[in-house]
């Protein structure tokens, strides 16, 4: 399959199929917020890190066209660094994005528990969720998704297995990391609280916090949306791989009435 991006130095050629479910033209979140990880993995560190903590802000919206990607180191130490990540279009900065990295360490914590193990089915229990529901997003043809509980594009909190399939730098394969910043993406559009054909939910940010790295190809997403009485609200979910839950993701969005 055709990647979303061609990464060139600093340049990443984008294809159509980065488009979104509110305008072809521009990007679904979950392509560039994977790009900002892949360029994040790729940054060299004092000591083993890992990331613990992705906050993506979506200053514009982001067309589907040549991305600058642009990383910054704004604290260096042996036990937390802290990037910074902006994506411009045309000279335009249309993505910014903080990322935590907190230093391994090999020693096991004396916790019978650490991560509180899957209490959803997985996903060859599932249903396909996209079919009849925005199935036209460009972004999604690279995309299998599985429903666990509630229902893609209806009112209620919801559970989807998702598994991107379609690469998102060429030649490069899709870390854990990446795949849980795709998924988390969904949270507005998995845990709608309005009807899809009449009204949008954008989400200005997204946040991801985590305990532990993710592994595998499928990332489940069990979501849930709160909506406030002037039009912003939260999606919120939790993340977790076949070995359990490892994190968190939150979105602070925006409803508007379709003109």
């Amino acid at each position: 399959m055709e990647a979303i991006y061609r990464v060139d130095g600093a340049t990443a050629a984008t294809s159509p199929h980065a488009g979104g479910p509110w305008d072809p033209r521009l990007q679904h979140g979950a392509a560039p917020s994977s790009l900002i990880c892949w360029a994040v993995e790729r940054l060299p560190s004092p000591v083993p890190m890992r990331v613990a903590r992705l906050t993506v802000d979506l200053m514009r919206p982001v067309p589907v066209a040549p991305l600058t990607i642009d990383t910054e180191v704004l604290r260096e130490g042996r036990k937390i660094q802290l990037v910074a990540v902006r994506l411009l279009a045309e000279d335009k900065e249309v993505v910014r994005a903080s990322v935590l990295r907190i230093r391994r360490q090999s020693e096991a914590l004396p916790i019978d528990e650490p991560h509180p193990p899957l209490d959803l089915p997985l996903p060859e229990a599932g249903s396909d969720a996209m079919a009849g529901a925005m199935s036209d997003t460009p972004f999604l043809s690279g995309l299998l998704a599985r429903n666990v509980k509630g229902a893609f594009g209806q009112a209620g909190p919801a559970a989807i297995w998702f598994h991107a399939t379609r690469p998102i730098v060429e030649g490069e394969a899709l870390s854990p990391l990446m795949r849980a910043a795709i998924a988390a993406d969904f949270c507005n559009g998995t845990s709608a609280v309005l009807d899809f054909r009449r009204w949008t939910f954008i989400n200005g940010d997204l946040t991801l916090s985590l305990a532990r790295e993710p592994v595998g190809e499928w990332i489940l997403l069990d979501a849930e949306t709160w909506a406030g009485p002037d039009s912003i609200g939260l999606a919120a979910a939790r993340l977790a791989d076949r070995q359990g839950y490892f994190g968190r993701a939150v979105q602070s969005v925006l409803f508007e009435k379709r003109s």
